[in-house]
């Protein structure tokens, strides 16, 4: 941030710090934001709902994430450019799998399969996929969240073995079997 502390370096790393769990230094970013950029439309209601909500998440809060996420969705499919990549969507869909519902998560995950040219080469693109497989476990729907797992395996097949999402990811694919 101190090379190029533009507004795309800033809202990266204002949901870095807050998915690492750092959400004091996530909120004061966040502010910062909002003060540099106040009548910014992607900054006040796509990027600062889904920092905040990613900080409630991170708080064990989802009904505040979904909450402050409504905010997005109305503009969360547009693609003005390529730094925008279905964010709102994703943490919608994480807050959901945390109040298990897996129906309304799903919804939300699902969004990254539906619109890849949006989400692109993104990273939370592979990861949605575990959220939707997860989602469809929680549902009771083996097939299709073996399916999914599947999907994201088939992503991740060159990583390395031992990260930590990736062994829990195949653990969650063991039991279906």
């Amino acid at each position: 941030m101190k090379l190029v502390p533009n507004r795309d370096v800033r809202v990266m790393a204002g949901l870095a710090l807050a998915r690492a769990g750092d959400t004091a230094a996530t909120e004061k970013l966040a502010d910062e934001l909002d003060k540099a950029f106040p009548l910014g439309t992607l900054v006040q209601r796509y990027w600062l709902p889904t920092i905040r909500a990613a900080v409630a998440l991170e708080r064990k809060d989802p009904n505040r994430a979904i909450e402050l996420l409504n905010e997005a969705t109305t503009i969360e499919l547009g693609s003005p450019n390529s730094f925008v990549f279905l964010a709102p969507a994703y943490v919608r869909g994480e807050a959901y799998l945390a109040l298990s519902d897996g129906q309304r998560a799903a919804i939300e995950l699902r969004k990254f399969i539906d619109h890849r040219g949006i989400v692109g080469n993104f990273p939370w693109g592979a990861l949605a996929r575990l959220g939707l497989a997860r989602s469809y476990a929680m549902q009771g729907d083996a097939a299709k969240a073996r399916a999914a797992y599947q999907d994201f395996l088939m992503l991740w097949k060159d990583a390395d073995s031992d990260i930590p999402i990736l062994k829990q990811a195949k653990a969650e694919y063991a039991k279906l079997q």
